[in-house]
């Protein structure tokens, strides 16, 4: 199972904290901190498993970063650091956690977007684009908007350097839109003139529409720190302008992925069995939500609110039901090991 362990398991840190923040902002504040904490031990054993993996079965690790179905799940330890990063900001008030988890971000994504890039880049073997795209490759466009958020958040931590942080947050906001841009485009491309089997349609597709979430989010941060910015104030137009772009186009996604989920499990009567995977369809929804709240704020359209006072009830059912999918398969699978060994002693 650890040399099997899938690299985009740390979506499981990036649902829980931006639901857990999605809580907070909606009414269920009294969810936030226990969620906060659980998402800690998340944190922290991902990253004991992934370490061993890495020790225990290097071969298994670096071959995952050239496989275009895999590769890009790396990128969600760089989401989930910094979406943990943002979790105690706002719901603890601890900007130096921030910051550290900021730099431990950074550099994860430095690391990961070249090697990972580059393994795609320079493999012999690549699939054709109908095999090879998925909706995981846009974890790459949320990782560097959760960068852009947590280090437009922490800014004030740097007195003297604020504006300094702030342009690292714009850059990375525009290059995660870039990203976004040119992967949803192959991901079109591939819905509408390649064969699609009801299988196929994965839960990493609702990133789709999480990943332009993540980048309204990250655009109404940057409003916020825009007031008295000589670097933002003069742009905000443009930044304005291009979050509510992605908030449209996050929310024309949705009705097209619950049709395609329709067609999946009522028409095709595809069994849903817990994945890892569904971690990035409740990823999506928090991300809906929280932006939502956010981007009302930002622009003062308060009609908006109405939207996310909904819609957590989607999130938090999500993210309870995947909890349980997770339960359940681990529990499982114990129990299948022992009964397999007490089965062995007996033969013998």
């Amino acid at each position: 199972m650890l040399a099997e362990l899938s690299p985009a398991y740390f979506a499981m840190v990036m649902a829980t904290g931006i639901v857990a923040l999605a809580s907070d902002l909606t009414g269920f504040a009294f969810l936030a901190r226990p969620l906060l904490w659980l998402n800690v031990g998340f944190y922290l054993t991902l990253w004991m498993l992934t370490l061993g993996r890495i020790f225990l079965y290097p071969r298994h690790f670096v071959a995952d970063l050239s496989d275009h179905g895999r590769g890009a799940g790396y990128f969600t330890t760089v989401a989930g650091t910094c979406i943990l990063g943002s979790e105690f900001v706002i719901l603890t008030g601890a900007e130096e956690l921030g910051v550290i988890l900021l730099g431990v971000g950074v550099a994860l994504w430095v690391f990961l977007i070249y090697a990972v890039l580059t393994a795609f880049a320079i493999h012999s073997d690549k699939p054709s684009l109908g095999e090879g795209i998925t909706g995981g490759w846009l974890v790459a466009t949320v990782s560097t908007q959760s960068v852009s958020i947590l280090s437009g958040t922490v800014a004030s931590h740097f007195p003297g350097y604020e504006q300094v942080v702030l342009f690292f947050s714009l850059c990375m906001f525009l290059i995660g839109s870039v990203l976004y841009l040119i992967v949803i485009t192959l991901i079109f491309y591939r819905f509408m003139f390649f064969s699609l089997k009801p299988e196929g349609f994965e839960p990493l597709y609702w990133i789709n529409m999480g990943a332009a979430a993540i980048t309204t989010l990250a655009g109404t941060i940057l409003c916020a720190e825009s007031h008295g910015s000589r670097l933002l104030e003069p742009i905000l137009p443009f930044i304005l302008g291009s979050t509510v772009l992605f908030w449209a186009f996050a929310t024309w996604w949705i009705p097209l992925l619950g049709a395609m989920e329709i067609w999946r499990h009522v028409i095709h009567r595809v069994k849903i069995s817990y994945n890892p995977q569904y971690w990035s369809l409740v990823f999506p929804l928090g991300m809906y939500t929280t932006c939502t709240v956010y981007m009302a704020q930002a622009i003062g359209l308060n009609f908006l609110s109405i939207i996310p006072h909904y819609f957590i009830y989607v999130a938090l059912v999500a993210w309870t039901a995947t909890l349980i999918g997770l339960i359940k398969s681990l529990l499982d699978s114990f129990l299948l090991k022992t009964g397999n060994r007490n089965y062995s002693v007996s033969q013998r």
